[in-house]
């Protein structure tokens, strides 16, 4: 009897430490509604970045020279011209554009990159249309989410729940209150951390997320004492603690 009421108590202790709180699962705890604030966030163009620009304007012979390669004929032109339209942003923060020249560009928004290409080709030629795009935005998620990896975005817009969302959100394991966020700075490797769980999350300048962010899932204590438990043996007391319970009822 004093062995089946040991069995008992080892399966009564497994079903706890099975069990998951709810704070420590529900993400914006007690948030409420609210009319909501209006965000402008747009990302900073930063050395390193693969920036597509295209240049039109009413007569397309005109927009040639700050196109490279669209003056070359054929279908693998054509192929590649995305391609030959893009431009590195050097550690110093230049471009080096057709006619122009070097443009720094490193610390200014996506608009204020267009206003400045604009400003300078209209020196050329009339009302030209301005189209850029950053072609190496992307993020790294790693850690307690379910499908850890470099993703690319097609959007140049991000908040740390979508990025969750498409590394296939976080297991239970998933420390919520302490995401870290590794970001780059100017060659400076700058850190922080998130607690999901709070709603003034949403507040945080770190809640929309910049070109090669990575972000860091750290395991919670739930994980780290399975591991060192091992989870063999928590599904043994729960495979021995059926077999017993299967036992009493047969025997009764």
């Amino acid at each position: 009897m004093l062995k089946i009421r040991f069995f008992i108590y080892l399966l009564f202790v497994s079903f706890v430490f099975s069990c998951v709180p709810k704070k420590e699962v529900v993400y914006l705890q007690e948030i409420k509604n609210n009319t909501g604030a209006k965000t402008n966030y747009e990302p900073l163009i930063k050395a390193d970045d693969v920036l597509f620009i295209h240049v039109s304007t009413l007569d397309p012979k005109a927009a040639e020279p700050f196109n490279i390669g669209q003056n070359e004929g054929g279908v693998a032109a054509n192929a590649m011209q995305l391609q030959r339209n893009t431009y590195l942003v050097n550690n110093e923060g230049f471009i080096q554009f057709p006619v122009l020249g070097d443009l720094k560009v490193s610390g200014l928004k996506r608009n204020e990159v267009i206003g400045l290409l604009r400003k300078k080709i209209a020196e050329f030629v009339k009302d030209p249309v301005i189209n850029l795009r950053i072609m190496n935005y992307k993020i790294s998620v790693t850690g307690e989410v379910n499908n850890p990896g470099t993703y690319t975005i097609s959007s140049e817009r991000i908040t740390i729940f979508e990025a969750l969302a498409m590394a296939g959100d976080m297991t239970l394991f998933g420390k919520r209150e302490n995401v870290l966020i590794i970001r780059e700075n100017q060659g400076e490797k700058i850190t922080a951390r998130l607690d999901i769980t709070n709603p003034n999350v949403i507040n945080s300048p770190y809640y929309y997320l910049t070109q090669n962010d990575v972000v860091y899932v750290e395991p919670n204590k739930r994980k780290i004492n399975s591991t060192a438990i091992g989870p063999n043996i928590l599904a043994g007391i729960s495979i021995l603690g059926f077999a017993l319970t299967t036992i009493i009822l047969l025997t009764k």
